[in-house]
């Protein structure tokens, strides 16, 4: 089992932050271009909802289209959520979204459990391929939401 782990301040409420994330229209907003993320599913709510399924084509390598599906399992609004995958690219995944009130706006926190699939050929491809690709989509995402709502 694998961790990713990144935080990020933002200058704005907690019910905005909320209000934002828990949009699952949002995920194309701050998801880089070049992972060719498409929405599969045939209507998104404005909010999650625990059971919530989200399926989408993303193209992480390559240009190669892969099926992800997630359910939203556990939410306590405006504080956190998680998101699993139910089929798709990993063998686990698991990730939990943490936001906190501070004196400066908002710490957003992620939490990401992973596993490839492929036993140790697929544990080959973390340190070499998935951990830097993680770390340049949550730079993105960090630079997005930036943009958005401007830096601390």
């Amino acid at each position: 089992m694998r961790e990713f782990h990144c935080q990020q301040q933002l200058p704005v409420s907690l019910e905005k932050a909320w209000a934002f994330l828990s949009d699952p229209r949002n995920l194309k907003v701050i998801t880089p271009p070049s992972m060719g993320f498409e929405v599969t599913s045939s209507a998104l709510p404005e909010n999650i909802y625990p059971g919530l399924i989200i399926s989408y084509r993303v193209r992480p390598l390559f240009g190669v289209p892969l099926n992800w599906v997630t359910e939203i399992t556990h939410i306590n609004e405006p504080f956190y959520f998680v998101d699993e995958q139910r089929f798709g690219p990993y063998a686990f995944w698991h990730h939990k979204h943490f936001l906190r009130e501070t004196e400066r706006g908002v710490e957003m926190e992620d939490l990401v459990h992973f596993k490839m699939p492929g036993g140790k050929a697929g544990d080959l491809l973390v340190p070499l391929i998935v951990l830097p690709k993680l770390r340049r989509i949550f730079e993105f995402r960090r630079e997005k939401l930036e943009t958005l709502f401007g830096s601390p």
